[in-house]
């Protein structure tokens, strides 16, 4: 790790799974079981999958399946999650980070439902977070910046002032689009950031007059933050 960069925002949004919570072994096995389900190859399933909703997924997925068909298959992919009981853990710091945040400071956007956010959340031993946008939110899922932007306004902050906490490829190209700073978590090299920790024991926070300051250690390959970056 290099010395800690200082940064200031007024709230921190997160993704959830992958940056908040390590639930691959849930997600993989639902979609694993859909791929089988449709004859897909596994592996073209599971790279879908990053950072998008799962009615996104199935869409891209079945191209020419209709509205009811995509409506009934995201219904029975919420049903194997809610039946999958693979362990979800924390990622590492996590707690730590978002316990040491008041309510009001952060939010959640994720692309998955209200009811897996709060179920992984609760299982990773993590706080619920008094705002969070969820895929039942939006109209355009990620790489579309709308859920960001949705969480900064229910937050009462502006994007720009905003740190956003994302690990896969669309979630990230929706941070840059949102006019907030992205902040890279264990993301593939290739992804650009300004910011990036390999998982969130690299970030600490304290709040002073209505201000998150944040300390990030990022590695050595990454030791300054990039300018810039806007897509």
């Amino acid at each position: 790790m290099t010395a800690p960069h200082a940064v200031t925002a007024r709230a921190l949004l997160f993704d959830m799974d992958g940056t908040l919570v390590d639930s691959a072994a849930s997600i993989d096995r639902v979609w694993g079981e859909f791929a089988a389900r449709h004859r897909l190859d596994p592996a073209t399933v599971l790279a879908a999958l990053p950072g998008r909703t799962a009615h996104d997924i199935v869409a891209g997925l079945l191209p020419a399946a209709g509205f009811t068909t995509v409506t009934d298959e995201v219904a029975w992919i919420r049903s194997r999650e809610e039946a999958t009981a693979d362990t979800v853990t924390e990622i590492p710091g996590a707690h730590r980070l978002l316990t040491a945040l008041p309510a009001h400071t952060w939010a959640v956007v994720t692309s998955a439902s209200r009811t897996m956010m709060e179920r992984r959340l609760t299982a990773a031993g993590l706080p619920l977070p008094a705002v969070a946008v969820c895929a039942d939110d939006v109209q355009a899922g990620k790489p579309d910046p709308e859920g960001f932007r949705a969480a900064a306004r229910l937050l009462d902050v502006d994007i720009a002032d905003c740190l956003l906490f994302e690990d896969s490829a669309p979630g990230l190209l929706a941070a840059h689009r949102s006019g907030g700073t992205p902040v890279a978590v264990a993301a593939p090299a290739a992804e650009p950031a300004p910011y990036r920790v390999d998982d969130l024991t690299a970030v600490t926070a304290q709040v002073h007059d209505g201000r998150i300051r944040l300390e990030i250690r990022q590695p050595l390959a990454h030791a300054a933050p990039a300018e810039g970056i806007r897509l």
